[in-house]
């Protein structure tokens, strides 16, 4: 039996360029604090006819193709003439985001409100993230950039997926 994709809902259709599955094994972190390095990321963005967007990633290590699932996350859209929308995130290491931002054309920007995370975290203690999601035909770059307690706010991950499903 086939599976049928529910109709998009009409909140999504400023965001509509964010669906399918993008892959990239061009990622770089860097930090002032730790060694620079690569990594690899699929991401997925998908819907149910609701008015937010499933958004999962899975993280791969480049040298071995070893994937392990990274975390579960949601874009919602507010209804508003702003286009403003939100993302909820929790991290496999303990930290949680709530972030707000606006849509512009094909780039969705999010800062920060809230961070959270464990108690018995390591440190530096994150305080505020800014993540970018930028389309330029069939590639589509993230940057996300970090403050912590010890750091300003500074570009942490970039990365350019390739779109290799619909």
């Amino acid at each position: 039996m086939a599976h049928l994709e529910p109709p998009l809902n009409n909140a999504l259709k400023d965001v509509s360029w964010l669906l399918g599955k993008w892959r990239s094994e061009n990622g770089q972190g860097i930090y002032p604090t730790i060694k620079h390095f690569k990594y690899g990321e699929e991401i997925e963005f998908t819907h149910v006819g609701q008015p937010n967007l499933q958004f999962r990633v899975f993280l791969g290590k480049l040298w071995s193709k070893e994937t392990t699932k990274k975390g579960k996350l949601a874009l919602v859209l507010k209804f508003s003439l702003h286009k403003q929308c939100s993302l909820k995130i929790a991290q496999k290491l303990g930290v949680c985001e709530l972030e707000e931002g606006e849509v512009n054309g094909q780039e969705l920007i999010t800062t920060s409100h809230t961070v959270g995370r464990l108690s018995f975290g390591k440190d530096p203690v994150t305080k505020k993230i800014k993540r970018t999601f930028r389309r330029e035909g069939d590639s589509l770059q993230q940057i996300v950039e970090m403050e912590t307690d010890q750091t300003a706010m500074t570009e942490h991950l970039r990365i350019t997926y390739k779109k290799v499903d619909s």
